[in-house]
């Protein structure tokens, strides 16, 4: 999908060592500790593993030398535009493996937490503008009342909470991955941050989706300034969870093997949307799910803790979604509920729409429409569920035909005959099993 894009600006690369604000033990110890572990020598391969320009990795290299802890290894490599190779000497190798055994951590430098505070502001999601053609774009696969999207619309672009709640089946989970879409632009995510000394990993392919590079011009004399590459450009992220959410999958994850942190899911989605789908289901209640975001979602910072206890702030940029069958009433209180700035119903269609809706499965799937069906369908099945539509019907009683008509071994077609059989799958007889 073509979604008109802002452009974030992007981190800059850093010029000098003292550019970096990171301890320079902690950035020595990394790269010997990855000189170490990848077996790399030439400076300009160093520069790709820790992410790194090389003026300043030859900044750190030299450094290293002069506290005699690496060493040139006397040859030019001829295949790589005559660079000087490196290697650790007794006293460096010694080094890395105590670096090592404080912390596993080698590769990219990490970039400092107040530096990438910075970057959070510059691509914050409550930067955003959706417009209405950008909104409808992204849902343009759903059948929507207009009403919907005059509540959707102010809500996505003011990056705040939303929930929304309403019948099963009505494609909560459908709007909320098209707000996603909507979104439509890049931001930049750390590799790794650094905290007092502690590297946080924040970057994950499975959360976040990696935007191709801009192809460089080969005849062109001056290469596009790089941005800082302990980033990565991504879409938007998303992070989606469901029954499965607990709340300690809000915390730093420790790694005692590796003395390294992850960081919780709702700092992979900064700048992102985080889904709660079916709230509710979790062992722990809606209310004190909610609870656990109340700082979070009014003060735009989250509080995380390191294993000694200490607690700091990292920024919370993440518009929140929750979706739930229940009636907010049912499952907040009062206090909870002020706090998630836009509730928005999500109901069933009318027949109307019920009837897009079939009629646009139905063609998607080469189901040919029957009037005979339909007018049994609405006439004689509905009426047995007081005429309540949902949007997940059509393509589930389509789906119950066609599976029909290929156990028969006859063309796809419908009739009353096969909507009472599909009909029947969809709701289960209320009786009494004798166990």
């Amino acid at each position: 999908m073509n979604m008109q894009t802002t452009a974030v600006m992007a981190p800059p690369p850093p010029k000098r060592l003292e550019d970096m604000k990171l301890p320079i033990v902690m950035m020595r110890d990394i790269l010997l500790k990855t000189i170490f572990r990848k077996n790399v020598e030439l400076v300009s391969e160093l520069s790709a593993a820790i992410c790194l320009p090389i003026p300043v990795t030859q900044e750190l290299v030299d450094m290293a030398r002069t506290q005699r802890l690496l060493e040139a290894t006397g040859t030019l490599n001829a295949q790589n535009g005559n660079e000087m190779g490196y290697q650790l000497t007794d006293a460096g190798k010694a080094r890395a493996l105590d670096a090592l055994a404080q912390s596993e951590y080698f590769g990219p430098m990490p970039v400092p937490l107040d530096v990438y505070r910075e970057q959070v502001k510059r691509q914050s999601v409550r930067n955003l503008q959706i417009t209405r053609e950008q909104l409808t774009g992204a849902m343009g696969h759903l059948v929507l009342p207009d009403s919907l999207l005059d509540h959707l619309g102010p809500a996505v672009g003011a990056g705040r909470s939303i929930l929304m709640y309403g019948p099963p089946g009505n494609g909560k989970s459908s709007i909320s991955n098209g707000i996603r879409d909507a979104l439509g632009d890049r931001v930049y995510v750390p590799r790794a941050i650094e905290y007092a000394s502690q590297v946080i990993t924040v970057y994950d392919p499975i959360v976040h989706s990696k935007a191709e590079d801009e192809v460089q011009d080969p005849t062109s004399l001056r290469r596009v300034t790089r941005y800082d590459m302990r980033y990565v450009c991504c879409e938007r992220p998303t992070v989606i969870t469901g029954g499965e959410l607990s709340l300690d999958m809000l915390d730093l994850v420790y790694n005692p093997t590796a003395r390294t942190y992850q960081a919780p899911l709702q700092l992979k989605s900064t700048g992102g949307i985080f889904i709660v789908d079916d709230l509710g289901r979790q062992k722990e209640s809606p209310q004190s799910i909610v609870n656990r975001w109340i700082v979070p979602l009014e003060e735009s910072k989250d509080i995380l803790a390191l294993q000694s206890g200490e607690k700091f702030e990292v920024p919370f940029d993440t518009l929140v979604i929750f979706s739930t069958n229940f009636h907010p009433n049912e499952i907040f209180d009062q206090a909870a509920l002020r706090r998630i700035f836009f509730k928005i119903k999500i109901d069933g269609p009318n027949q109307q729409n019920f009837l897009k809706i079939f009629a646009m499965v139905a063609k998607k799937r080469g189901m040919p429409l029957d009037e005979a069906t339909l007018v049994h369908l609405l006439k004689v099945k509905y009426p047995t569920i007081d005429n309540i539509y949902a949007n997940y019907q059509p393509i589930f009683l389509i789906d119950q035909m066609i599976a029909i008509c290929e156990f028969e071994g006859i063309p796809y077609q419908m009739s009353p005959d096969l909507i009472d059989r599909a009909w029947a799958n969809m709701f289960v007889k209320d009786e009494h099993i004798v166990k």
